[in-house]
């Protein structure tokens, strides 16, 4: 409990490290160079060959994401435990970002304020869809969304893995989520093609968050004094993805807004039109989220280590 705490207030005190020394930006790197390689700069049919070598790529990258996070944590380990668990934490904070979501979608708002063609410059910090012909409750609507979706993958999850394998797991999940996020389209984007290249990154991400994702969302409908579970299963399941609807569902039921990826989905369609409060009250409600995750990674990491000495011979 103790690391992933220390990790949150880091977050909360000093926000990210610099790039040079940030080490989802030294992945972004690494995935950038490979997948101007591994990518075709136009439309191709089914490629099997491509799919397999990008998927080869992404495991080699892994495995050095594995080594060095838990040579980094055996380093760690050698040490009194007070400095052990300040060192892990000090390491662990750049693999999660509470901070720096909460204050990229408030800034929405702010920009809102100011102008429309100001909100949508804002939201596109935070969003790869185009942005152009958004109105501005559909930005704001896309900033709560982004609120909601975020929240999971870069708290909720690096923490719930951090929990089951250590800084090796949190950094596997940031690592597998940062690839979905450059690699993981299905047709055209930045001038490559990523049907193919893409396809296992997608894959790989999906079933790494699928666990997270819904307990995201329980912490939401916690946070929110209940939700009705049937309702939020039925909205989840009306988007594309196999998880980000999931937390994304628990926002709108819990906010009672609308919210909506236009000619995609709409989430709690019933729901009224979300203001500029909706997306404090959004911000209010993951941050107890982030406040309710750390007790559950105790728990986790305690019926862990109850099973590890039960299992002893």
């Amino acid at each position: 409990m103790g690391v992933p705490l220390l990790a949150l207030a880091l977050d909360g005190w000093l926000g990210e490290p610099p790039a040079a020394w940030h080490p989802v930006v030294w992945m972004g790197r690494a995935l950038q160079w490979w997948g101007l390689r591994l990518a075709p700069p136009a439309p191709v049919a089914q490629d099997f060959k491509q799919f397999w070598l990008a998927a080869l790529i992404w495991c080699a990258l892994t495995a050095i994401v594995l080594v060095v996070s838990w040579a980094a944590q055996q380093l760690a380990l050698m040490l009194p435990a007070l400095l052990a668990a300040a060192l892990l934490a000090l390491w662990l904070k750049p693999l999660l970002a509470w901070r720096m979501l909460r204050d990229e979608v408030l800034a929405v708002e702010v920009a809102l304020g100011q102008s429309l063609p100001a909100g949508r410059a804002q939201l596109s910090r935070l969003v790869s869809r185009d942005v152009s012909g958004l109105s501005a409750d559909a930005v704001r609507e896309s900033a709560i969304e982004s609120l909601a979706e975020n929240l999971n993958d870069s708290v909720v999850a690096p923490l719930f893995w951090f929990a089951l394998l250590g800084l090796p797991g949190a950094a596997l999940y940031r690592f597998a989520n940062t690839a979905d996020a450059m690699w993981g389209y299905p047709g055209m984007r930045g001038g490559r093609y990523w049907q193919w290249a893409g396809k296992w990154a997608a894959r790989a991400d999906d079933v790494l968050s699928w666990v997270p994702a819904r307990i995201t969302a329980l912490l939401l409908a916690l946070s929110a004094r209940g939700l009705p579970l049937r309702a939020l299963a039925r909205q989840a399941r009306k988007t594309p993805s196999p998880n980000s609807g999931w937390p994304m569902a628990a926002m709108a039921l819990a906010l009672g807004v609308r919210l909506a990826k236009p000619g995609v989905y709409t989430l709690n369609s019933k729901g009224r039109t979300a203001g500029p409060l909706d997306t404090r009250r959004a911000a209010r409600l993951c941050g107890q989220v982030v406040v309710s995750v750390v007790p559950l990674v105790a728990a986790i990491q305690l019926l862990i280590a109850v099973a590890v000495f039960w299992g002893r011979p």
